[in-house]
């Protein structure tokens, strides 16, 4: 029988592949395209996942070996600089081996234990796992949307 940790990460790595299965067909040109409404670039959403990914290692599952400057978070834009892939590539695979190695240190009573921060308030690690579930998936639909009708 799997433990708790072990269910959740495969709940976990199972959603993630809705961003992580487009990363194998995009090329750099694709990395420029937007939206002609929409600010956000596909390499300002990849960077973006991945800065989020090492945020949630480090505040909310409390790695103390993650160093991160969370660009996107800070600029809270897109400057234009996303557009190299094998870095974007590399970034987000090191968010999600970081987010994935930590996660695997959490016991089974941990998921029950509380957070807090600033972003979305008090909730349980279980719960706060499932905003980056879902912060994923909304930005690979993004990405996916804005790589199929965006333009350079």
């Amino acid at each position: 029988m799997k433990s708790e940790t072990q269910l959740l990460m495969a709940l976990w790595i199972e959603a993630r592949t809705r961003f992580s299965n487009q990363l194998k067909t995009l090329n750099e040109q694709d990395l420029r395209k937007k939206l002609s409404y929409s600010p956000n670039s596909v390499g300002f959403l990849i960077r973006h996942i991945g800065d989020v990914e090492l945020l949630f290692a480090k505040n909310i599952f409390g790695s103390t070996e993650v160093k991160v400057t969370a660009k996107t978070v800070i600029e809270k834009k897109d400057t234009g600089e996303w557009t190299n892939l094998q870095n974007l590539n590399e970034y987000v695979n090191h968010s999600f081996e970081t987010l994935k190695y930590i996660i695997e240190k959490q016991s089974d009573t941990d998921w029950e234990s509380e957070i807090t921060t600033i972003e979305f308030g008090t909730k349980t690690k279980a719960e706060a796992l499932g905003r980056i579930i879902s912060h994923s998936a909304y930005h690979a639909g993004q990405i996916a949307i804005v790589n199929k009708y965006g333009t350079v």
